[in-house]
């Protein structure tokens, strides 16, 4: 394999042309196509919902009626197609991510079931063991073999749930053997969440190119882009939601029990990085670029608009998902919404239910819907089932419309919305996803309970039994959390004006504001402790008012309030609300440096972006590390209570004593925290198989003219990336103006080409064995050019949220939309403390 290094941009331009030329290639049109149930004749009500109780002990063994059993059966099993999504996966990612190789425990790869949960984090599914072998009867693939001992997959039953008949799906392989249709929902992988599919394209010519062994071993064979694997692996929203237990952990995570799950912890062990990246535990994979900005994912975090991408690099924590009554409760008190347009697609409770409480959040008339607000930027907000649907989309249904909107994992092509009128038209599995998510909503009213320390073996120990030390936490929490981390609360005098109506959209900032300063006075303070006093505070309290909470007041990192992918016209227009749309900037706030850590002011933009969602501290002591892109505390991989409160009590720790938080290996105390920075010299390789169409026919020539770039038919290498380079600063480059007005493309290309020229002239004076050092020093001169052109210019990860801390008032050099409000009380240590103790009953 020849990879050669650059010193000028003209690689970087070669790369991303070809690859948008080979994305914007005619085909396809929005709108037009249909899924593979379409296809196939199928629509929404030939895929009926399983309703057998197949994880009957898992959420604590409740007892569910048949309409939740299949709720949460579509939560765990039900992947709608998107196994389509995954497979295409792998060449988006040119090669990088194979979730077949992730389902395996080929003895190359270095994990295997046996060590899944310590190395990948992900849920064995019980009654599997691990492989000791090719399995013949599954082309030779070293996957998980299921216990003879346990009874069948229900969901698996081809008769019962008959999948969709497609392409090579019943047809002969050549071989004797005839590739199965299988069932709608697959087969168990042994993995929760995942289940394997035929692959459709396995056709007797790719059936008798396949080998199995080359596939785990051979470079140049499993790095070919026509390379048909015979399964495709599809992803339900159980993969990033099921986890173990808090009161009821696994002896041996690798190999938990049914009763040792629950359905709404989330996937807090996750190691995206290594999932994305197949062989991140080898050195050729640390040094893909690709690693290095999924290594910026803590465990347990993940950029959600990873695919269908705003360039902005954004992990955020898988969460647990509690009470939903409460939570429904919030939504229908405070946040009313208006929708319009194809925001008015979205189902309702009131399209399946006639009268009764849940037809209460949607008002026809008035098109106003009473919603939660389901992702960390506020930004799902057209009521639960919309959310749920949604996240079906995200993850991979109707893949064949989704994939048309955008340029996936790369971007740099204008992002246009799905509209759900089209998936309603031409998606079979859509259909049958909202025929099926009223059912996963009666699911969690009823299923998702705190976990409570008290409940937890052992937990007790971990409680303060000394009640004048709780009753100080309480006050404490009244007097500075409550405002936020409260449904309970007092009613607010009417001369605020706090009406939900005034309060939505346009209106909102000064309503918060005025919310704001009211907290502040001892008027609320007093009447919060009798709340908060009150022996039956935690019941029914969700421990989130779910407000969006401006950035010029939380003070974290702002990349995940500048995500993009729900505004106006992208890809998410029709999931947020027109509200959403209207919420005004929240103003200037101050970043630092990357290169030097100096101030900088930043003018967040208007129309949704610039606002973080309250989470809900339902659980909080078995939830660290905290912040939303779990920055602030260590990492534990042991999920039993022991180490969850080992976790806690170092995380609550460093929230409430910021100057114990993480700090910046380059610039140390200059930041107020830590930049995520390349942990290794890496590169950008695109395998001579994953050129784009485009380009191939190239090669020979580019060769010739680039030899530094392209070997003679092999690799194309973009590199060398400086070890310690903030990982951001390249992952948030803007590859197209934001908008269409002629002036900011203008703009847009002037920054790109002083960005080139600065490049040129600075890295052709690079020596050839330049040092890391020497390297970042070329990149520090390009600071002027690459921050204009970052769509987030936010590097310090683990900052903000310094409530009860003399971090929050210490305010100079920040913008007067920070200082606006005010200075808080400083919390003796004693208070925080006690804080702390009140906070493990939650």
């Amino acid at each position: 394999m020849a990879h050669r290094h650059w010193h000028t941009t003209t690689r970087w331009l070669l790369l991303l042309g070809g690859l948008l030329i080979a994305a914007c290639s005619q085909g396809p049109q929005p709108g037009a196509v249909l899924d593979e149930a379409k296809l196939a004749g199928r629509d929404g009500k030939s895929f009926p919902h399983a309703a057998e109780d197949y994880f009957h002990d898992m959420d604590g063994a409740l007892a569910l009626s048949p309409q939740e059993v299949a709720g949460r059966n579509m939560w765990i099993v039900w992947t709608g197609g998107n196994d389509r999504l995954w497979d295409h996966m792998t060449d988006f990612t040119f090669g990088a991510f194979d979730l077949l190789k992730s389902i395996s425990s080929h003895p190359s790869q270095g994990y295997s079931r046996a060590n899944r949960w310590e190395y990948l984090g992900l849920v064995n599914e019980p009654c599997f063991g691990n492989a000791s072998g090719p399995d013949k009867a599954r082309h030779g693939l070293w996957l998980d073999v299921r216990d003879k001992g346990c009874a069948p997959d229900p969901f698996e039953d081809a008769t019962k749930y008959p999948g969709v008949a497609i392409g090579a799906r019943g047809k002969p392989l050549g071989d004797g053997s005839t590739l199965p249709v299988g069932s709608y929902y697959g087969e168990a992988t042994g993995i929760v969440g995942l289940r394997l599919f035929p692959n459709p394209a396995f056709d007797e010519k790719a059936a008798k190119a396949w080998d199995a062994e080359k596939y785990y071993t051979d470079p140049k064979y499993y790095n070919r882009q026509d390379l048909v694997r015979p399964y495709r692996v599809g992803m339900s929203c159980g993969f990033c939601h099921v986890g173990p237990s808090p009161v009821n952990p696994p002896s041996d995570p690798n190999a938990p029990a049914f009763a040792n799950l629950s359905s709404s912890v989330g996937a807090q062990y996750m190691w995206v990085d290594r999932l994305f990246i197949h062989n991140a535990n080898k050195p050729e994979g640390q040094k893909n670029y690709m690693y290095q900005l999924a290594h910026s994912f803590r465990p347990g975090a993940m950029d959600t608009s990873l695919i269908s991408t705003d360039n902005i690099n954004n992990p955020r924590t898988m969460n647990a998902v509690y009470d939903f009554m409460a939570r429904m409760g919030t939504a229908k008190q405070l946040w009313h919404e208006k929708l319009s347009g194809g925001e008015l697609d979205n189902k309702q409770f009131n399209d399946y239910i006639a009268s009764g409480p849940l037809s209460e959040f949607f008002d026809k008339a008035s098109s106003t819907v009473r919603t939660p607000h389901v992702l960390k930027d506020g930004a799902d907000s057209v009521g639960l089932l919309g959310a749920l649907n949604r996240v079906y989309l995200n993850i991979g249904l109707f893949s064949e419309e989704w994939l048309l909107h955008f340029n996936a994992v790369v971007g740099g092509k204008t992002v246009t919305p799905i509209r759900i009128a089209d998936a309603q038209k031409n998606s079979g599995y859509w259909q049958a996803t909202e025929a099926g998510t009223p059912n996963t909503a009666l699911f969690f009213l009823k299923a998702a309970k705190p976990d409570y320390l008290q409940d937890a073996p052992g937990g007790a120990a971990f409680l303060a039994t000394d009640n004048s030390t709780l009753e100080r936490g309480k006050a404490v929490f009244a007097d500075t959390c409550a405002r936020c981390h409260s449904s309970k609360a007092p009613t607010p005098p009417p001369d605020l004006g706090l009406e939900p109506q005034k309060c939505a959209g346009a209106g909102y900032l000064a309503c918060f504001k005025r919310y704001w300063g009211w907290t502040q006075t001892e008027a609320y303070k007093t009447q919060m402790r009798q709340i908060v006093l009150a022996p039956d505070f935690l019941q029914g309290n969700y421990l989130s008012t779910e407000a969006r909470i401006p950035s010029t007041l939380l003070r974290t990192n702002v990349c995940s309030p500048l995500a993009t992918n729900a505004l106006g016209g992208n890809i998410w227009d029709n999931f947020s609300s027109s509200s959403y749309k209207q919420l005004p900037s929240v103003g200037t706030v101050t970043l630092n440096d990357p290169f030097t850590g100096a101030l900088l002011p930043y003018t967040m933009p208007a129309g949704g972006r610039g606002y973080t969602r309250v989470p809900s501290l339902i659980g909080l002591w078995s939830t660290g590390p905290y912040l939303l892109n779990n920055t602030v505390g260590p990492f534990e991989s042991s999920p039993s209570v022991a180490s969850r409160m080992k976790v806690f009590d170092a995380s609550i720790t460093q929230m409430l004593w910021p100057e114990k938080r993480e700090r910046d290996a380059e610039l140390g105390d200059k930041l107020p925290g830590t930049i995520d920075r390349t942990t290794q010299r890496s590169e950008v390789v695109v395998p001579a198989g994953y050129v784009p169409d485009a380009l191939q026919p190239l090669q020979g020539t580019l060769h010739r003219w680039l030899p530094w770039l392209v070997g003679a038919g092999e690799d194309i290498t973009l590199g060398p990336i400086p070890k310690g380079m903030p990982v951001n600063l390249i992952a948030n480059l803007k590859l197209r103006a934001e908008s269409d007005d002629v002036g900011d493309k203008l703009a847009h290309v002037r920054n790109v080409g002083e960005l080139v020229l600065k490049l040129k002239a600075d890295l052709a004076t690079a020596p050839k064995d330049a040092s890391d050092q020497e390297l970042r020093a070329k990149f520090a001169n390009l600071r002027e050019p690459m921050l204009r052109l970052s769509k987030c210019p936010d590097f310090v990860v683990n900052r903000g949220h310094y409530f009860g801390t003399a971090e929050f008032n210490q305010q100079e050099g920040l913008s007067a939309d920070e200082k606006a409000f005010g200075t808080e009380p400083v919390l003796s240590d004693d208070d925080k403390r006690a804080l702390i103790a009140f906070l493990k009953t939650f």
